[in-house]
């Protein structure tokens, strides 16, 4: 019949049927949810599994689900790395499969329902709330499934209704017989049996990794006692997969914190990455999630160290090209899809020796920053005056009331105010909102005595940074200000300098000089009896990319410091230094000696096209595009013959090169004239605005 052989069964169901013939054990637990599901008066309403990384929670959810729907329960998958830890979040993953009032009780279509939650630990900080708001709105006959790191918070036992509703089971190693059960199933050699036995102790992770190194030939002898078992097993594992293509696509999988086909792709530089996209999906480490895939997090930091240990050029390698292919997704998405891909950004530093901040990993990437609004405006104000006092609280007050836009709130999972940051856009407040600010005037007066803003170009400062708990010490707000920052480099035409402003600044240099956001040296100002710091960078000096590229660099770096010699930066130069700049080097057109002393030389217009030290020919090309692109329009070529006469093929004198095309001496100058100003506008326009791709 059509459609029965293996080329139309989906890998997805192969896989899933590979894992239902090869699991083993767990038979209480999966015994206690049968049992419960088919029961017409349920006693319990929610099972809580825990234990470690690797023992095997999301395997016993896989085959729970089954059990479910087997039963004909409503099957509800809700994983935590998936979510971020809000009730928002959560209502909106179970809207997908069940109808969710407003109020009341959550129903499904089917008699029975099953909600299974994985790597709850990371939804720890709405734990209060799933266990009071979300789990009694459930249909008193549903069953959910918790499994996490963690045993469950003192709470659920304190509460006497929930303790009689409560199954909590402390997840185990494999027995010998199990572990037995499970390496006939993958056919590996009964002789081999007892040692594996041995050395994994029934750690499920363990056993699967040295299973899959069996399978493949490899050496299974290992000191049973060692106390990074994981780690020799997968180094054993990376020995014997199938070819250096798969053991580079296991490394960017580790790196990444998803993998996709197209990742792959791009950076493993391949036409068709499908066969070792399906390769990794099969492994017995690696999980599929609605992003990707993602290996165990022990897995993934052995082959990561791994890879960083044995062979750091090509770890090196591999960073940049996973860290470009986000780098260029950046330029195609916007709002939380794009601080998403900033997340991951992020996310492939997180080993490195130079992460160039201190980041509260723990709660990175699932607190996303929203608009304040005006209900939050004297919370907003309260948390300045607890933090920095009244004086500070008035001008946060009145930098609200100028541009609200600009504030930002971390919320707490109730919805109430974990902390704030504000924004500001300097180039668009009055002279009277500065001056009434001391962190604003510090930044305007350290931007316009060092390289002053050009007409049309924006002044930024991240003027405050509170988090209610933690003021600006590691924090999910603090976590939330490169998300933001790096949004407003992206989003923020013609950015110039770009302000950060914290308190203690002292202790904040190391980081931030690293990070090529240096310490704006004497603009230190003070509020109140507080001390703050202005740290700073000139985007038009180093534009985003070379930026990106500069604090990759040095985080792969095993001692990462601000550099004593600082790169080559571009010139800065107002309009009336760059026209005549351009006029200068369209005198010295034909001498090389003198344009290589042109101020154009270190300016965007030139340095896009021959990169940190261009060469005199670069400058060459940059002044033959722009007559050429004169030369476009056929209304113009009165002004181009002028130029190509006077610059590009010059006549002895001005004079002769009117005669040479037949022009009265002030026609030609006009033309001349002419012709030079939109050299100069086309320039101007690069030099703003980059290259037109």
């Amino acid at each position: 019949m059509e459609g029965t052989g293996p080329s139309s069964i989906p890998l997805g169901d192969l896989l899933n049927s590979r894992r239902r013939r090869t699991y083993v054990g767990r038979e209480g637990e999966r015994e206690l949810v049968r049992a419960r599901l088919e029961s017409a008066d349920p006693q319990w309403s929610v099972l809580y599994l825990h234990g470690p990384g690797g023992i095997g929670k999301t395997a016993l959810l896989d085959v729970l689900a089954e059990i479910a729907e087997d039963v004909g329960a409503t099957v509800v998958r809700l994983d935590g790395r998936d979510l971020s830890p809000s009730p928002s979040a959560i209502l909106a993953a179970l809207s997908d499969a069940v109808e969710v009032p407003v109020t009341g009780v959550i129903t499904s279509t089917e008699e029975r329902l099953c909600v299974l939650v994985d790597s709850y630990e990371v939804l720890g900080p709405i734990d209060e709330w799933m266990r009071t708001r979300l789990l009694p709105r459930l249909p008193a006959t549903a069953l959910t499934v918790i499994a996490a790191r963690t045993p469950p918070s003192p709470q659920w036992r304190a509460d006497a209704a929930w303790s009689a509703l409560l199954r909590v089971v402390s997840l185990r190693n494999l027995t010998p017989g199990e572990c037995r059960e499970f390496l006939r199933a993958v056919a590996v050699s009964t002789q081999l049996h007892d040692r594996i036995c041995q050395v994994t102790h029934g750690h499920p992770l363990a056993l699967s990794l040295l299973a899959d190194v069996a399978s493949r030939g490899g050496e299974v002898a290992a000191d049973p006692l060692t106390p990074d078992l994981i780690g020799v097993l997968m180094q054993r594992f990376i020995e014997v997969v199938p070819s250096p293509v798969h053991r580079r696509a296991l490394e960017v999988c580790a790196l990444a914190r998803v993998t996709t086909e197209s990742l792959l792709r791009d950076v493993l530089e391949l036409d068709d990455a499908h066969e070792v996209f399906a390769w990794l999906r099969q492994l017995s480490f690696v999980e599929a999630g609605p992003e990707g895939l993602f290996p165990h997090d022990l897995a993934r930091d052995v082959v990561d160290v791994d890879l960083r240990w044995r062979d750091l050029d090509f770890y090196t390698e591999v960073f940049h090209r996973v860290w470009r292919h986000l780098r260029r997704r950046l330029t195609s998405c916007s709002g939380r899809e794009q601080q998403r891909v900033i997340f991951d950004l992020k996310f492939v530093f997180r080993n490195l020796p130079g992460v160039l901040s201190p980041v509260d990993w723990e709660s990175w990437g699932h607190h996303y920053p929203e608009p304040a609004c005006e209900e939050d405006r004297e919370t907003i104000v309260e948390l300045v005056r607890s933090h920095e006092g009244a004086e500070s609280a008035e001008i946060a007050a009145a930098w609200f009331r100028r541009q609200p836009e600009g504030f930002y709130i971390v919320r707490r999972p109730d919805g109430t105010a974990r902390g704030f940051f504000g924004l500001l856009d300097l180039s668009r407040a009055s002279a009277d909102d500065i001056a009434a600010d001391p962190g604003a005037a510090a930044a305007w007066d350290f931007a316009r005595t060092q390289s002053p803003p050009r007409e049309g170009e924006a002044i930024t400062q991240t003027r405050f940074v509170i988090d209610a708990t933690a003021y600006q010490d590691p924090s999910p707000t603090l976590n939330a200000i490169p998300i933001m920052t790096m949004q407003r480099y992206l989003c923020t035409p013609r950015l110039s300098w770009d302000f950060l402003t914290l308190a203690e600044p002292d202790r904040w240099n190391e980081y931030f000089a690293v990070a090529d956001l240096p310490r704006a040296g004497g603009a230190d100002f003070e509020v109140g009896a507080r001390r703050y710091g202005l740290f700073s960078h000139d985007f038009r000096r180093v534009p985003v990319d070379a930026w990106f590229e500069q604090v990759a660099v040095r985080a792969l770096s095993d001692n990462p410091v601000a550099p004593k010699r600082p790169a080559p930066q571009l010139l800065v130069l107002s309009q009336p230094e760059f026209e005549q700049a351009v006029r200068q080097a369209l005198h010295d057109w034909r001498r090389p000696d003198l344009l290589r002393r042109n101020p154009l030389m270190r300016t965007r217009v030139v340095c896009d096209r021959g990169g940190a030290e261009p060469d005199v020919a670069e400058l060459d090309t940059v002044l033959r595009d722009a007559v050429d692109a004169l030369a476009d329009d056929p209304r113009d070529d009165k002004m181009v013959r002028a130029v190509d006469r006077t610059y590009l093929r010059p006549a002895a004198t001005q004079e002769a090169a009117a005669q040479i095309l037949g022009l009265p001496f002030s026609t030609y100058r006009r033309h001349l004239t002419q012709g030079v100003a939109q050299v100069v506008s086309w320039l101007w326009d690069r030099e703003i605005y980059g290259r037109h791709e």
